[in-house]
């Protein structure tokens, strides 16, 4: 167990969570709740999730992805298309504050898991599920991964205004963006049946999520009703292949003057003085003249080192970072020693609570490691354990299905 150098109850203690999400997306939003302090129980099948093969890894069944991805949850691998193994899984939900699933609407109602199952065991559940689309869309069953929803998010295009060339942004901004969409959902939820006793169905469709986000300042321009011949899409000032770190003499930097004195100052300390007062550098100008702010910002970093610039950047209270490398980011992650994988890089909660912190408790489980830690829990006896291990319904760690996840190398 343990990981994190903060201590007590998170902020969901008390709350259990039933886990039947899979890939990126739902164990991220999971993996949030269980950070806060939920006891999260996840399903898997004995073949395990997609996300323990994505990528290198330092065991079987373990990814790098899945090692924080998969933490603070413990595991039940069931065949939930068997009888038997439906009505395991019914007797956890019967236990639990939230349901959460990224199975789409077809299917998880063939399993028998939708929202009318789930309630009659549990009538006050949180019954949180996300998959692509709408469920009242022609695409509802359709499938969904993050490539797909990007498209359909409108990201290809935005990269396409900025750079001429349509493409998917190069991290899984879909599911993650979703998936965090899913954890305020469910504590939105919480919430709500907490004042009034009263669970609910909540659906979050991952195109809905994505184009919210997208358009938040992309929507500028377009969003006051004009006619679609007289909008201007997107953010300007973003939509230029020009945004980008700027390099110094020896290294690079990421720098925001924001305001007409921080580019004076920058301006003065690069030998530009003059520009100083030039118009295109004006509050007004910079949105009109986003190629020549950039090219200037370009050769007056060029002028000085990484850490002048930070320290000036400093003294004139102007938004600047030096442009981490990605090894560098993960080298300042704390270690943790997974008892299977071995050590790993941890990465810690993101947020601060003074009176209910976050902590990471226990590390990603094993395929089907906690199957008759939970079981127990919710009644089953040894024998109809043993029972279900033998008809090949619950499988374990050792089974030849559950050995079967090699991470890709």
């Amino acid at each position: 167990m343990v990981t994190s150098n903060r201590t007590g109850a998170g902020p969901l203690d008390g709350i259990r969570v039933l886990d039947l999400t899979s890939v990126v997306m739902g164990p991220l939003a999971t993996q949030v709740l269980g950070d806060l302090g939920a006891d999260v129980i996840s399903i898997e099948s004995g073949r395990g999730d997609t996300n323990r093969g994505m990528g290198p890894g330092p065991v079987r069944q373990l990814s790098d992805v899945s090692l924080n991805l998969l933490r603070n949850k413990r595991n039940v691998a069931l065949d939930l298309k068997a009888p038997s193994g439906l009505a395991a899984v019914l007797r956890i939900a019967a236990t639990c504050d939230v349901f959460v699933t990224n199975l789409r609407p077809g299917p998880l109602n063939r399993l028998g898991l939708g929202y009318d199952s789930v309630a009659a065991v549990r009538p006050d559940v949180v019954f949180c599920r996300a998959h692509g689309f709408p469920s009242d869309s022609p695409q509802a069953d359709e499938p969904a991964y993050d490539d797909i929803i990007q498209a359909a998010g409108g990201v290809p295009d935005v990269v396409r205004r900025a750079t001429g060339t349509p493409a998917m942004a190069p991290t899984l901004i879909a599911d993650k963006v979703s998936g965090l969409v899913l954890t305020y959902a469910i504590l939105a939820a919480l919430l709500h049946r907490e004042r009034t006793g009263e669970g609910q169905e909540i659906e979050v469709p991952m195109v809905d999520a994505l184009r919210a986000f997208m358009l938040v300042e992309h929507g500028a321009g377009a969003m006051s009703g004009e006619s679609r011949a007289e909008r201007r899409t997107g953010y300007q000032r973003i939509l230029t292949p020009d945004r980008r770190p700027q390099r110094t003499i020896d290294g690079w930097i990421a720098t925001f003057p924001y305001l007409d004195a921080h580019w004076a100052a920058l301006l003065r300390a690069g030998g530009r003085d003059d520009l100083v007062g030039d118009p295109r550098l004006s509050r007004e100008g910079r949105y009109q003249h986003t190629s020549f702010v950039y090219s200037t910002l370009d050769s007056v970093m060029a002028t000085r080192t990484t850490q002048d610039w930070l320290e000036i950047c400093r003294r004139e209270s102007i938004p600047a970072a030096e442009s981490a490398d990605l090894d560098d980011v993960i080298d300042e992650l704390p270690e943790a020693e997974h008892p299977v994988a071995g050590p790993y890089k941890l990465v810690p909660p993101p947020v601060r609570f003074s009176k209910s912190p976050a902590s990471v408790r226990s590390h990603a489980p094993l395929i089907g490691q906690h199957n008759r830690e939970v079981l127990k829990e919710v009644g089953l006896t040894d024998a109809e354990i043993t029972a279900l291990e033998v008809s090949g319904v619950l499988r374990t760690r050792g089974s030849a299905d559950s050995a079967a996840v090699q991470p890709d190398r």
